[in-house]
């Protein structure tokens, strides 16, 4: 009787613990184009990033918007905005609006 429970704690503990894939978010596209659209309009380093959440404005129009902390040549560090607008039945972007902040919160 015992050889049977351990021998089924066992196999129960392999298999709560076997490796699971998981999916990249549904943002991560947009937050790579985020930070490309940023590097390449401030010339700058990305140093931190922070999905803020998505709106749906309306049904052919969505917005990701992403908080990123950024370095720049001079070594101004400074927080940005990105929001990117798209067609979520597509994924064809919209358009990239910018803001700065000088906070990380």
């Amino acid at each position: 009787m015992k050889k049977i429970w351990i021998t089924a704690l066992l196999a129960l503990l392999f298999t709560l613990n076997s490796p699971v894939s998981s999916a990249a978010p549904e943002y991560a596209k947009w937050g790579i184009v985020a930070v490309k659209a940023a590097q390449q309009k401030y010339n700058a380093e990305v140093i931190d990033y922070k999905h803020v959440g998505r709106t749906q404005i309306k049904p052919t129009l969505a917005e990701e918007k992403f908080k990123l902390w950024i370095r720049s040549k001079d070594g101004r560090e400074f927080g940005i905005f990105v929001m990117v607008r798209f067609d979520p039945s597509d994924d064809q972007l919209q358009t990239i609006l910018f803001s700065e902040t000088d906070q990380w919160r």
